[in-house]
């Protein structure tokens, strides 16, 4: 769990959205959006296999954002990866 003090601790800026802003969590909100289209709101996980869920996963990881600049977030983490190289 990220707190206040990790992130200082660590000097890896994050961001603490305001309770109940969803507004604040843009990209988060996007996000729970399309995994409803494969897990309906209420639906209770343990009914899904490892492997649906991993298929879900692998799904979204494949679909570019405009908040990535049309890159896909795999192809985000693998360019940020090599950078920190």
């Amino acid at each position: 769990m990220v707190t206040a003090r990790s992130a200082i601790e660590t000097g890896i800026p994050v961001y603490f959205a305001d309770p109940h802003s969803p507004w604040q969590r843009g990209t988060n909100e996007n996000t729970n959006c399309l995994l409803r289209q494969y897990f309906p709101k209420g639906t209770d996980a343990s009914r899904w296999a490892a492997e649906d869920i991993e298929a879900v996963a692998a799904t979204l990881n494949s679909r570019p954002r405009k908040s990535l600049g049309w890159k896909t977030p795999a192809e985000s983490l693998n360019d940020h990866l090599l950078l920190m190289k």
